[in-house]
């Protein structure tokens, strides 16, 4: 089975990218490129129910969680480009973890690669949103029970 990174590891990976692009206007170009990339959220799943609040453009984030692993499948979206590159971050770093790992470790990959200095207010406000909605949903399943496990025989 192939181990996956943690938070801290992806968070060192994501600052050592960002660190090869020397000007703002590079870092902003490849959010950009990120936000191309990310998949799109089938549009059912644009309801009111999935809206971020708190972001300037629409942003929808869906969760899905599995009991046998305990981890959060977490997808989103935005009609705003460098929106979905920040979402790629995000997802990046959360999706594919259990509730608990989400808790325990708190963003710093925005401050420590400078977006806070790239974004506007608004931007940062949304990008803090998306984040404390990540965790909210991290909240609620943390209090899932544990899956039934068998006594081995």
């Amino acid at each position: 089975m192939e181990r996956v990174p943690t938070i801290r590891e992806e968070l060192e990976a994501i600052a050592e990218e960002f660190s090869f692009l020397e000007s703002p206007r590079e870092r902003l170009e490849y959010l950009l490129e990120l936000g191309r990339d990310l998949p799109p959220l089938e549009e059912e799943a644009k309801r009111e129910e999935n809206r971020v609040r708190g972001c300037q453009s629409n942003v929808w984030m869906v969760a899905a969680f599995d009991p046998a692993t305990r981890r959060l499948e977490i997808r989103a979206d935005s009609d705003a480009l460098i929106v979905r590159g920040l979402i790629a971050l995000l997802l990046r770093l959360y999706s594919g973890r259990t509730p608990e790992e989400i808790l325990a470790d708190p963003p710093e990959v925005f401050e420590r690669i400078g977006l806070g200095r790239l974004l506007t207010p608004g931007r940062q406000n949304g990008l803090w949103s998306m984040v404390e909605r990540i965790r909210e949903i991290a909240r609620i399943y943390a209090q899932a029970p544990e899956p039934a496990r068998q006594a081995a025989s």
